[in-house]
């Protein structure tokens, strides 16, 4: 077997537009075509000894076992692969489940697509199920167990922590668009102008002065003495002679712990004597010069968590331990405990695992205890002197504990520090008395609080306090997103998308939005090229300064990737005509149409889908959308428009010279399109096709009237502001037009307005692109025969696996069955070719320059327009 490809689909797709993390393998069987698993011996039975936990996998049978039957009926590779990449998943911790094999146009080739949640392990899952196949086939040894361990390690180090996690949770119920902008924790929550940004529990609101106290230990006992708040009396030290200054002082019981760390490292607690003070600071200078000490205050350890002023949990914390058996070591508790599949790396899992370091081995010395002493049975035995859960602590929710006073204390002491997100540290004997009677004190203020305690207590309820973060980020008011409006289609989709662009400009909006030639904010190019897949979506998405998003969107972005974006408020298909069909296993209009429905069918259900009811294949498409449809039309009469009409629905056609949108209650003249430059005063009917789509997507969007009549009058066709679609050069003698038509479906477009145009000769410059079928090619040929007077033919752009002779020949073959002896000429390089023509231009001539590289033919032809002023 042979893996030809593997993509990774990160949004809405072919396969499937709700599950949007999908691997897409182009798997070539090779021999084994003439294989399926029942003429392999034995094996089914060796597939159901190696990977038993199948049996769960129900198949098309819709039983348990189903899988394990299909295999027994016989069933191909493919399909067996699929299966083992998503068991392999679920056996390294990671639930996928959806799952689907076709075989492609190429016999024994098939794409095998299943479900991830790590792209990494997704990918490794891929590859590996094709080597337990092969094993599995050739009954060869293999570990799984191998391969499920390394996945399971791949998903550790990627996957966000448990505090992230909780807030991508919270954002994605509530249907909030969510982008990670690095491997860790700096996350996106929403589009544009609405998008925040947050880092684990550090939000773009956090106050960095606030973050800077609270990671000063010493300046926030200062603060929240000064605030009345009750704290341990204790002072700063660097050396020995400080050290017992400030014990004689305050006395004993001491805590000796750093200046400025966190998580409990350098922690000494309940020290009583000078010399167990003297190696306490030694250990504390471990991670900071300076060091705190303080009065050790008897109780239990509480984290109370305050979110936008407001507390929202609170929890006991219990330092790591283990319970003794009256049999087991204290090392052997350990190991038993830490194998708890609750317990990780540092935040990996709900709880963390137990190490042992010097602290604990102090700590087990002081009660006369090592690692291979034995307890009794039910003795606690505690391993770290502090109950942070990143030191293997556990956890207790007591938020209903909480005494009024409490709370308020609490809410008081962030304000006074000043933190959105804030964890508080209190040592009390509990939370239910007020701190001012019952002598607990206030010991750290923590910003960048861990919420692991709060979303899964070892005891108590779990708190959604992701829910406050939200809340907070997100207010009532305030909107998690941008207007997206995704434009698809065969030919059409740049202009229109740029004319919808020019319509919200007009409308005071800042619009970011992607063509075939470029990234632009605002009309200001940001990125020169192709920018019509997903990754350049993403950058007008991930933009603070837009209000709006117009994307055009591109077949081979879809296949490629899926969609930038779960869902979009507006999808227009302009049409669907025979194009890039061959590619990327897409044969036939059927579908080209499925890929181009990904966009309509992901409009959400208040949104709209724009569709040209002149195409059949939108049509069809729009038998399956749960969206509200607008229909556009060249013609009022078509029976789609005129049923839409009597159900109320709304439109948009060309009649009687002019624009016109109808609704149930209205119908509106928007404008002449002598009036619409655009339309070249009526004779391009494939431009007031894109007008009609543009109209709807402003008007639906809620654009007055005036402002979209205004911005059609001033969208002219030209370099500026529709390069290469329809650009007009008036010299003295002649024209040139300048087109980006580069298929069948664009030829016929031009040609169509050049039946409307008088000249004295129509010449045309054409070449074809490589990666086209040859009927498209031969095509080409054929139709510029039909419309030019004369043919001049280059190539040198877009080969594309073909050589130049190859295309030229085709286009030649298809001029020659409009006419044998019909004139044209082969010049290859396009400048020469234009410059070429423009020599031999007469007076009255239009020149029709077809161009697949519309920057160069452009540049070419203002040069000489130049001169000839």
């Amino acid at each position: 077997m042979k893996i030809e490809n593997i993509s990774i689909l990160r949004g809405p797709n072919y396969w499937s537009i709700e599950r949007d993390k999908l691997i897409q393998m182009r798997l070539n069987l090779g021999h084994l075509e003439r294989f399926p698993t029942n003429k392999i011996n034995d094996f089914a039975d060796r597939i159901q000894s190696w990977l038993p936990s199948m049996h769960s996998h129900r198949c098309s049978e819709g039983v348990a076992g189903g899988f394990f039957t299909r295999v027994k009926e016989g069933t191909w590779m493919g399909h067996v692969i699929e299966h083992i990449a998503l068991e392999i998943q679920t056996l390294a911790g990671m639930d996928t489940g959806f799952g689907r094999t076709r075989e492609t146009n190429t016999s024994g080739t098939y794409n095998v697509v299943f479900a991830y949640q790590d792209e990494q392990v997704g990918v490794y899952a891929a590859k590996a199920a094709v080597r337990i196949a092969e094993a599995l086939i050739s009954n060869s040894s293999y570990s799984i167990s191998a391969d499920v361990e390394t996945m399971a390690k791949i998903w550790n180090a990627n996957k966000l922590g448990p505090s992230t996690q909780s807030i991508i949770n919270e954002a994605e119920n509530r249907k909030i668009p969510w982008t990670r902008l690095n491997n860790h924790s700096y996350i996106q929550l929403g589009y544009g102008k609405n998008q925040v940004r947050l880092e684990a529990t550090i939000t773009e609101n956090t106050n960095y002065m606030a973050v800077e106290i609270a990671c000063n230990k010493f300046r926030t006992k200062q603060l929240l003495k000064d605030a009345f708040v009750p704290i341990a009396d204790g002072g700063l030290c660097k050396n020995q002679e400080e050290l017992k200054s400030i014990i004689e002082e305050i006395g004993y019981p001491i805590v000796i712990k750093p200046y400025n760390c966190n998580h409990g490292r350098g922690v000494t607690t309940n020290i009583n004597l000078l010399e167990t003070a003297e190696k306490a600071l030694q250990y504390a200078q471990e991670f900071s010069q300076k060091v705190i000490v303080e009065k050790f205050v008897e109780g239990h350890d509480f984290r109370v968590l305050v979110i936008n002023k407001k507390v929202v949990a609170a929890a006991k914390r219990i330092p790591a331990h283990v319970i003794g058996d009256g049999k087991l070591s204290i090392n052997e508790l350990i190991l038993i405990e830490n194998n708890n599949p609750n317990r990780g790396e540092g935040h990996e899992q709900v709880l963390t695992k137990i190490k042992v370091d010097q602290h604990t081995i102090s700590l087990l010395k002081s009660k006369n205890y090592d690692l291979q002493s034995i307890p009794k049975k039910d003795e606690i035995i505690y391993l770290k002197s502090t109950a942070n859960l990143s030191t293997g602590g556990t956890s207790i929710d007591v938020t209903d504990e909480l005494h009024p006073d409490n709370i308020l204390l609490a809410e008081r002491i962030v304000k006074v520090i000043n933190l959105d997100i804030c964890g508080i540290d209190i040592i009390a004997s509990n939370l239910s008395a007020s701190l001012y009677s019952s002598g607990g004190v206030v010991i750290e203020v923590n910003a960048a609080p861990g919420f692991r305690m709060h979303l899964s207590p070892t005891k108590g309820i779990a708190r959604n306090v992701a829910s406050s973060v939200v809340d907070m980020l997100f207010p009532p008011q305030k909107s998690t997103t941008i207007p997206i409006i995704a434009v698809t289609g065969t030919n059409g989709k740049t202009t229109t998308t740029r004319l919808i662009a020019h319509l919200f400009k007009q409308h005071k909006k800042n619009v970011g939005y992607t063509t075939s030639d470029g990234i632009y904010i605002q009309n200001k190019l940001m990125e020169k090229g192709d920018t019509t897949g997903p990754i350049s979506a993403r950058k007008i998405l991930y933009d603070p300064t837009i209000d709006i998003a117009v994307l055009e969107t591109a077949r081979g972005g879809i296949l490629r990737e899926g969609l930038a974006f779960r869902t979009c408020d507006i999808g227009i298909i302009t049409n669907i005509t025979e194009d890039h069909l061959g590619l990327k296993d897409i044969h036939s209009l059927e579908q080209l149409a499925r890929v181009k429905s990904v966009v309509v069918e992901s409009v959400k259900k208040e949104g709209w889908a724009i569709l040209n009811a002149e195409d059949q294949y939108s049509m069809k498409i729009s038998k399956k959308l749960e969206c509200q449809i607008a229909y556009f039309s060249l013609d009022e009469k078509n029976i789609e428009i005129q049923n839409n009409i009597r159900n109320g629905s709304t439109v948009a056609f060309y009649t009687e010279d002019a624009i016109v949108i109808q609704t149930k209650t209205e119908r509106i003249c928007i404008a002449d399109v002598s009036n619409i430059p655009l339309t070249m005063n009526g004779k391009a009917a494939f431009m007031i096709q894109n007008v009609l789509a543009a109209v709807l997507a402003a008007y639906l969007s809620g654009i007055d009237i005036s402002t979209i009549r205004t911005a059609l009058e001033t969208f002219f066709p030209s370099p500026k502001l529709t390069p290469g679609r329809m650009n007009i050069f008036q010299f003295k003698e002649f024209k040139i037009l300048i087109d980006f038509a580069h298929n069948p479906a664009g030829y016929i477009a031009i040609k169509d307005y050049l039946s409307n145009v008088k000249a004295n000769k129509k010449i045309g410059i054409i070449s074809g692109v490589g990666d086209r079928r040859d009927e498209d090619i031969q095509s080409c040929g054929r139709i510029a025969a039909e419309m030019f007077d004369y043919i001049i033919i280059r190539q040198e752009r877009h080969l594309r696996g073909r050589t130049e002779k190859e295309i030229i020949q085709l286009l030649v073959k298809g001029i020659n069955e409009v006419q044998q002896d019909f004139p044209y000429e082969i010049i290859p390089n396009e400048i020469e070719a234009i410059e070429h023509t423009i020599k031999k231009a007469e007076k009255g001539d239009f020149i029709v320059a077809l161009s697949d590289a519309v920057s160069n033919a452009i540049d070419v032809v203002q040069f000489h327009l130049d001169k000839d002023s």
